[in-house]
């Protein structure tokens, strides 16, 4: 199949495409962004390989990229606080806090950075993709072009090595 011939499908289901991405999402920017990564990825994929039925796969690759974009939202907002043991996220340094604590807070953090250094880069980059920008695990795994296995193994590796750090902070405390 033809760029121009996609390029034409796309465009008369252009509005077709967009309204369900806005009712997954419920906000208009991100299906917009939604539909141009899903122009990009059927593109490539065209590039790649023919497609006999180009209109549901044009379908299914944006219905995919919004619930990758869903599920990296529900684990972002998790991962906020769900990751982090409770008197870690209690003992991290406020704004109007002791010099105690800010000294507390530094030290938890030189010990993370210490632990999280020690990483091999491409663990360094999922965690990286994974907690600062919310990639799904699919997205890392794809990116990084390792499986999905990977991905999670490492993640479940890094995240004992933070909290194994935590507690290494909190036990010399309490010494």
């Amino acid at each position: 199949m033809s760029q121009s011939r996609f390029n034409h499908v796309f465009l008369a289901q252009r509005v077709s495409l967009l309204r369900p991405l806005e009712r997954m999402v419920n906000n208009h920017s991100t299906a917009e962004d939604l539909l141009q990564e899903t122009y990009l990825r059927v593109a490539r994929a065209l590039s790649e390989r023919a497609i006999d039925h180009l209109e549901p796969f044009v379908f299914q690759t944006a219905r995919n990229l919004a619930l990758d974009h869903l599920r990296a939202r529900r684990i972002q907002s998790r991962t906020m606080l769900e990751d982090v043991p409770l008197n870690v996220v209690q003992s991290i340094a406020a704004p109007l806090s002791s010099a105690e604590d800010a000294a507390h807070a530094e030290q938890l953090l030189e010990r993370l950075n210490i632990s999280l250094s020690q990483l091999t880069a491409r663990q360094q980059q999922i965690f990286i993709l994974s907690r600062l920008h919310g990639h799904s695990y699919l997205e890392i795994a794809e990116q990084q072009r390792v499986s999905l296995s990977t991905v999670q193994k490492d993640l479940k590796l890094i995240t004992a090595i933070c909290v194994s750090a935590c507690n290494w902070t909190t036990a010399q405390e309490s010494c």
